[in-house]
């Protein structure tokens, strides 16, 4: 029976080897958006992790000792790009995400650093964001596209 108490949870830098496990994830975590859209390809979601994978941006979430997601952080001339940001479903909304974020967006406060990202049209993911943030910049028929500028 899940518990709504937070599990032991690290993050440790990603690593080339954890890119198939990654893309399983994305796999699984974007499956019910992307076939709400019509746009759910087996091979597709998992190649284009593959393609974009970057270990030295990547941090992947550790739980109870277990891999339990990951988030990217990606330079850009223009700030960050928050990517690859994906919980387990069996471990979502009990706070991993929430607290693996404010990490993130904590670190860009202090080096004053807008994040941008893009979530799909009507995902609930973007609920999480707005509550942490972010606001609309741009949206197409696919994605939504979310910035947050640095806090003081």
């Amino acid at each position: 029976m899940p518990t709504s108490t937070l599990p032991h949870w690290t993050l440790r830098q990603g690593v080339p080897e954890d890119v198939e496990a990654i893309a399983e994830l994305r796999a699984e975590a974007m499956r019910p958006d992307l076939e709400r859209l019509g746009r759910y390809d087996e091979h597709r979601v998992r190649q284009r992790l593959r393609d974009a994978y970057a270990p030295e941006h990547t941090w992947v979430i550790e739980a109870d000792g277990s891999f339990a997601g990951c988030v990217a952080l990606r330079p850009a001339e223009d700030g960050w790009w928050l990517e690859h940001f994906y919980v387990s479903p069996a471990l979502q909304g009990r706070g991993i995400g929430s607290a693996v974020l404010r990490g993130a967006l904590d670190r860009a406060d202090a080096e004053r650093i807008p994040v941008r990202l893009d979530v799909l049209q009507g995902s609930p993911a973007r609920r999480l964001y707005e509550r942490h943030g972010f606001t609309l910049e741009r949206e197409d028929a696919v994605d939504v596209f979310l910035v947050r500028n640095p806090t003081p």
